[in-house]
């Protein structure tokens, strides 16, 4: 067994990509294989690129990323697509994608990341998609002003805050990426304050006629955690060294 099949047999089955809903295509495992070996790793949130670039001078083996190549589903190997492609192959840099798999993990998952890092408390399943709980809700408690601080000094960010609720933040829900279309769900499940990455502009009505702070502390930084995590489990485990690519979108 190559050391490259070793590794995609472990994460699919560490990761549960055959029992994790997803959107069909966000093609969850490897994508682009490389000639079987695995000397270092590269982990990003999304495969553009300028990462894809990146990856190859770095001589990583192997790019993991949140976000991977087929999101407009079936397309020809032609411009843009087809360059980030053959940019793999030329380099033998096999590429492996994880969505909502990476998402909801319980241990590097970028919610159950991000919930630690914040200090929730008590932390409990939130906010359904496809047929699951994606988030994670607990208990903390700061005001509003010092939770924000806590989320930007976490992610390096100055979140946008719809303060519709309460001074005192008590019971949050943390969803990251794109977690706008859940603030019905966690008006819902009875929480004074949401986190997540980014929302649609009538999002910030639907925080106000909630009661709810709404925190968008940005879709990529919210989806920075997970890949890290993940890269650090993959070296306790098999020792191979990794670089973390950092390619901001600020949004």
């Amino acid at each position: 067994m190559t050391d490259l099949e070793a590794l995609v047999n472990y994460l699919d089955a560490y990761l549960r990509i055959s029992e994790v809903g997803d959107y069909p295509e966000a093609v969850n495992g490897l994508q682009v294989e490389n000639s079987g070996s695995v000397t270092r790793l590269a982990v990003a949130v999304d495969a553009c690129q300028a990462v894809i670039d990146r990856a190859s001078g770095l001589g990583a083996d192997l790019l993991l990323v949140h976000h991977g190549l087929f999101w407009r589903g079936l397309e020809p190997l032609t411009g843009r697509h087809g360059l980030r492609i053959r940019k793999l192959v030329q380099s033998d840099t096999a590429l492996y994608s994880v969505h909502l798999p990476l998402d909801l993990h319980p241990d590097v998952g970028n919610n159950a990341v991000l919930a630690r890092m914040l200090g929730l408390e008590g932390t409990e399943p939130f906010a359904d998609t496809k047929g699951q709980a994606i988030g994670l809700s607990g208990r903390l408690s700061l005001s509003l002003h010092d939770f924000t601080a806590r989320v930007s000094s976490c992610l390096g960010v100055e979140p946008r805050v719809i303060a519709a609720g309460p001074d005192r933040v008590d019971r949050v829900g943390v969803v990251t990426g794109g977690g706008g279309g859940f603030i019905e769900q966690a008006r819902a499940a009875g929480l004074d304050t949401y986190l997540t990455g980014e929302g649609a502009h009538h999002t910030y009505f639907d925080a106000e006629e909630s009661g709810l702070n709404v925190i968008y502390a940005g879709h990529y930084a919210t989806e920075t955690v997970g890949v890290k995590a993940l890269a650090e489990h993959i070296e306790e485990r098999f020792g191979w060294p990794w670089d973390f690519i950092d390619h901001p979108t600020g949004m």
